[in-house]
């Protein structure tokens, strides 16, 4: 049986058709009447929602301090048939992260901290390993622009039914080390920001999920809003994924991530940044501080390759309405999207109780709705490429092919003679070549139709020589991101051609939700590469390819999230053990 693909490349399997098209778009944009976004709108997610198995949605949308539109589809609770509503609570995943970075600006407003100083002046227990000389130091700043170089995640332990305090994590990370040095590429970390809360737990002595209540989420009016490991309640959504209910795991990491909140409690989020910080006739933050969030942080830092990310926001400016900030959230089973057209003080948050890759699709199109309605303008069209492509010629393939590391595993790219092939994962991917010189993908579904969708026409590969790195960038919708790196095998030493083999992990406790089986070490291509596999979301092998460092270290190759981190040798009881990620892993 094959391996369900990774997450981005879930569109290539949804091909069925619209039911219908959309409704006819007005001549001429009346200011200030939402009528026809909400039918669009309506018409757009029941598309997507059946397209794509989305059990519940719910939206809302706000023009600068008023909520313009709120509605749910689907439901929240199909057995006991509860309709999903505006009012809906669901788990808002990353989205968290936009308030511990609010309450951390909160207290450098009042003299409590710097966010420019070590994170040790303010935790002095923390403290991590670093192979890197000379690097800046680990700042509540670079970690909330994610440029910290903290591994991205302790992933043993983290979604679990009986999750240990999250505060716990600094003295786990005295054994760790960081993947990067600090300030030089874009790295997401969900450790960074929950380290940020045990910080605050420490300023303020008082407990993150009290403090962020007290603090920010009851000034707001937020009602239903709360900072909780799990989700439960009257208004609390289900989880669903392919039309199953899915337990959904408590997580450790709240500060990250534990966000429980309706679309109309994120919406008072929204009204506070429009108005600078303001809510209800009580200044939260100055505007001034609300201004530098949403600042780049990062215009110094080649390997971004022009990702732009504030403090705590994600930032673009990519559909001919003036910059957006954002961020998105995931959970196991729940998915989430905020953004803000800051030029006009327009904002959309979808909330999701199903894995789907449609959240973007209606937020692009709920921001381009409503500002062209708020300013009587119409909206201009993103431009997309021709979906047209050929086989990439002989210089071509001496340029693209070859083996990557990306945020999604180890990629070998290899030349057929004809063209080149590509495997992530165990699936088939040919790389074409497309009208404007880029390069694309195309997927063979169920290893032998070859197919390329829209969606994925619009994604552009590229190779640039950053910082003597060859990094791996995608195009799309205009905007660039780093999302790999060219690699070549590292001699692999003895020490380590010994371990190569099936593992198992030792040290799991009960009720952990991801639990990887099929651990190994591998040799691929010369690379030494760790396996393993996740049955319970259906990823049959996941491959990472290592850079020894020493006979007692590895490290993932490549750039971003995931990569970077360390494999550490330890002794235990006279076994010999890898340690990965809060893992244990003992050769069989």
């Amino acid at each position: 049986m094959k391996s369900r693909i990774p997450v981005f490349l879930g569109l290539l399997i949804v091909l069925s058709a619209c039911a219908g098209g959309p409704p006819p778009r007005p001549e001429t944009w009346q200011r200030g009447d939402y009528r026809y976004l909400q039918t669009y709108l309506s018409w757009l997610i029941e598309t997507q929602m059946d397209k794509q198995a989305i059990e519940g949605l719910s939206i809302a949308i706000v023009d600068d301090q008023q909520v313009v539109w709120s509605q749910g589809f689907g439901y929240a609770d199909r057995h006991r048939d509860v309709p999903a509503s505006a009012e809906t609570v669901y788990r808002v995943g990353s989205i968290s992260k936009l308030f511990t970075d609010t309450l951390v600006m909160q207290l450098a407003e009042q003299g409590k901290l710097d966010i420019d100083q070590p994170l040790q002046r303010y935790l002095p227990n923390f403290s991590i390993n670093s192979r890197f000389a000379d690097t800046a130091a680990i700042t509540p700043r670079n970690i909330m622009s994610h440029h910290s170089g903290l591994p991205g995640d302790i992933v043993n332990g983290m979604w679990t039914q009986h999750p240990r305090p999250f505060g716990q994590l600094v003295e786990q990370l005295k054994s760790e080390y960081v993947s990067n040095p600090a300030n030089t590429v874009f790295s997401y970390s969900n450790l960074g920001v929950t380290l940020l809360g045990t910080m605050l737990e420490t300023v303020s002595a008082t407990p993150f999920s009290v403090y962020a209540y007290q603090q920010l989420l009851k000034p707001l009016g937020m009602r239903t809003a709360r900072f909780a490991p799990g989700l439960e309640g009257e208004l609390a959504s289900k989880s669903y994924r392919f039309g199953d209910e899915k337990p959904e795991a408590p997580l450790r990491d709240m500060p990250a991530g534990g966000l429980n909140a309706s679309v109309l409690d994120l919406s008072r989020f929204m009204t506070m940044v429009f108005a600078g910080g303001a809510s209800d006739g009580r200044q939260l933050l100055k505007p001034q501080t609300v201004a530098a969030m949403l600042k780049p942080q990062n215009a110094d830092v080649p390997l971004d390759a022009g990702l732009k990310v504030g403090l705590g926001w994600m930032l673009r400016d990519n559909l001919n309405i003036g910059p957006i900030a954002e961020h998105g959230g995931a959970t196991l089973y729940q998915f989430s999207l905020l953004s803000l057209a800051t030029d006009h003080k327009i904002g959309v948050v979808v909330l999701s109780n199903s894995p789907n890759q449609a959240l973007q699709k209606i937020n692009n199109a709920a921001l381009k709705l409503a500002v062209a309605i708020k300013t009587g303008q119409a909206f201009r069209e993103t431009e997309t490429p021709a979906i047209e492509t050929r086989a990439p010629n002989a210089a071509e393939q001496s340029q693209f092919g070859g083996h990557y590391a990306t945020m999604l595993g180890y990629v070998d790219a290899s030349n057929t003679g004809d063209g080149i092939s590509a495997d992530l994962n165990g699936n088939s991917l040919d790389i074409v070549v497309r009208p404007d010189g880029k390069f694309g993908i195309r997927y063979w579904l169920l290893g032998f139709i070859p197919i390329q969708p829209e969606e994925l026409a619009e994604v552009g590969l590229s190779l640039a020589e950053i910082a003597g790195r060859r990094v791996l960038l995608a195009h799309t919708e205009g905007q660039t991101v780093p999302i790999g790196e060219k690699i070549v095998p590292t001699a692999i030493p003895a020490a380590w051609r010994r371990r190569l083999g099936d593992y198992r992990i030792v040290n799991l406790a009960d009720g952990e939700a991801i639990v990887p089986e099929h651990c190994a070490l591998r040799e691929r291509n010369g690379f030494l590469v760790l396996e393993y596999a996740l049955p319970s979301f259906d990823i049959e092998k996941q491959t990472w390819a290592l850079k020894p460092i020493d006979d007692e270290q590895a490290i993932t190759h490549g750039l971003g999230r995931g990569m970077g981190d360390t494999l550490r040798v330890v002794k235990m009881d006279g076994r010999e053990l890898i340690a990965y990620s809060g893992y244990l892993l003992q050769k069989q």
